[in-house]
């Protein structure tokens, strides 16, 4: 494990069933996926990790038939290190409404991500701007408005 990694941890909080304290351990056993977006100067940058929506449903959040009326108010924030956050819906990551593909991503070209980079990033290649893409990921907060 690259040194960047020891000892980094993902919280998943909030109100959910089962909150979770992930490690980069735990996000490489999980189902992978990947995505590539363009960098500035037209090169490719393939983020790899796990998606955002397989974490939630580990956490519990409403999923499928479940996710109807009030559960339709609940957000998503993600938090860096640096107190940058941004918020989804969980209808825009669910597959049955928006389907967005986003990523925590944990390795960069095939590389552990370090730095001011890492050690997880959020990637949202279906944005057209960059800034929901949290580098140093450290929290994402499950908040619904309507219990």
């Amino acid at each position: 494990m690259c040194a960047g990694l020891v000892g980094a941890q993902l919280t998943v909080s909030g109100d959910i069933a089962a909150p979770l304290t992930l490690t980069a351990d735990d996000l490489a056993k999980m189902p992978r996926d990947t995505a590539t977006i363009p960098d500035p100067s037209g090169n490719k940058i393939v983020y790899e990790g796990v998606a955002l929506k397989e974490i939630l449903a580990r956490a519990g959040t409403p999923q499928g038939k479940d996710l109807r009326g009030k559960a339709l108010t609940t957000y998503v924030i993600a938090k860096a290190k640096d107190g940058y956050e941004v918020m989804f819906t969980l209808g825009e990551i669910a597959p049955e409404f928006g389907n967005q593909s986003i990523l925590v991503a944990d390795k960069r070209d095939g590389k552990p991500m370090a730095g001011n980079q890492g050690p997880f990033r959020l990637v949202c290649p279906n944005d057209k701007e960059g800034a929901r893409s949290v580098r140093m990921l450290e929290t994402i907060e499950v908040v619904r408005l309507r219990k």
